[in-house]
């Protein structure tokens, strides 16, 4: 017994040093409070007590019923158990045992349960008077004192975040996660949804692009040198910024184009397509002739419109 009393110490402090070897390794996380992470702590070391304590009411009940089981054994088989030898010297109790003595002191034993049975009766069923399980008591001390710990932070110090703060964070990490997957559907442009940018910084990073990339071919202001001039009102491929965006997205492979798309986002390439159709009119010194066929606009219908009336023949 005097081992298992040793192992079930030494347990209680391992874990007492894992919890607090993590709470020393593990930062607390930016805009937290330390309190409710000691809190934890606190909580863990308490359940690894509990956890012991239970541990030594196993092993203690579990000797009682093997006694009583040899007890009963013996006394229907008749045979008297040899009783143990008489010992010189008393070891004194250990703390434990004091401990648990001390709590178990106004338990009745069960050789005098029928003295603290109910009068009631609920179909055979009698009910003894008898004080409170410690363990189960302390759990319920415990919990009381937690409790007003929780209150007091939380409600009444105003320490920890209530209901309506909580809820409010919550509402405010949605939104910034919204704007962050918005952000990213930016970059969700192709050929069939793209529309022409006008805001000077959009304009401004594509005027840049196409300085870097196409004025190898397309002259440094449109004009046209191995590629076709950007400047008139000609396009090989159709006009538009939904026709240039798919020719610099895929390129014109077989006139020597290469395709974009893998150098360049979806954003990047709105932006440098945005910036041509500024070329539009600024007939630059030295443009090239002509190429292609002239791109006309074509005008959205509106199918909500009521139809034109045809004037009846008389």
């Amino acid at each position: 017994m005097k081992f298992a009393k040793y192992f079930f110490i030494f347990l209680l402090l391992s874990l007492s040093s894992a919890v607090w070897g993590q709470a020393a390794q593990a930062p607390a996380p930016a805009g937290t409070d330390l309190l409710p992470n000691i809190m934890m702590y606190i909580l863990g070391i308490a359940a690894a007590v509990l956890f012991i304590v239970a541990m030594i009411y196993v092993v203690k009940v579990n000797q009682f019923l093997y006694k009583r089981v040899l007890d009963l054994e013996a006394s229907k088989s008749g045979v008297q158990l040899p009783e143990a030898p008489e010992t010189v010297e008393v070891e004194a109790d250990s703390f434990l045992t004091r401990l648990r003595k001390k709590y178990w002191e106004d338990a009745v034993p069960i050789e005098r349960e029928h003295e603290i049975l109910s009068h009631h009766d609920f179909d055979g069923i009698r009910e003894l008077d008898n004080s409170l399980p410690p363990w189960w008591l302390n759990l319920f001390i415990f919990s009381i004192i937690w409790a007003g710990l929780y209150m007091y932070y939380y409600h009444w110090g105003g320490n920890g975040p209530s209901s309506a703060q909580e809820y409010e964070m919550a509402v405010e990490r949605a939104e910034k996660e919204q704007a962050i997957a918005l952000a990213g559907l930016g970059q969700q442009v192709d050929e069939s949804n793209v529309v022409a940018l006008t805001e000077s910084g959009d304009l401004s990073e594509g005027e840049l692009i196409f300085k870097n990339i196409c004025a190898a071919c397309h002259g440094p202001s449109g004009e046209g040198t191995v590629g076709p001039n950007m400047t008139d009102e000609y396009w090989l491929h159709g006009g538009g910024i939904k026709n240039i965006f798919r020719t610099i997205k895929y390129g014109v492979p077989e006139k020597g184009m290469i395709s974009w798309q893998a150098q360049l986002t979806p954003k990047d390439i709105q932006k440098v397509a945005s910036y041509i159709l500024t070329l539009q009119g600024t007939n630059p010194p030295n443009g090239k002739a002509p190429q292609g066929e002239i791109w006309v606009e074509p005008v959205a219908v509106d199918s909500t419109a009521a139809p034109e009336a045809t004037p009846e023949v008389q």
